[in-house]
């Protein structure tokens, strides 16, 4: 009897102005290659990150998508423009006036 968890990306999803790209991760429990039980994780990864200092100085830091897979780095790369990193900073610092 060999249970055994495997973790798939399933479904990848681009969406919005800022080309957020959200990531459903399905974690899947077997018993002898029979499904016993699946899960879902999801998490989203924005192009940038803005911080705004107490002095009103902004932070924008491209995301690190180093630690995703593959398939999702290609998306980030094709999708995450110089014109779409740049229109979510322009975003960022219009919201908090």
């Amino acid at each position: 009897m060999a249970i055994t968890k495997e973790f798939i990306e399933d479904k990848i999803e681009v969406v919005g102005d800022y080309k957020t790209i959200q990531v459903r991760t399905a974690t899947v429990i077997k018993e002898d290659g029979v499904e016993l039980s699946r899960s879902f994780h999801r998490h989203a990864l924005d192009c940038v990150n803005s911080v705004q200092d107490a002095d009103g100085n902004w932070t924008h830091t491209d995301t690190d998508v180093s630690k995703e897979s593959t398939e999702v780095q290609a998306i980030a790369s094709a999708v995450w423009t110089t014109t779409v990193k740049n229109a979510k900073k322009a975003a960022a610092e219009a919201a908090t006036i």
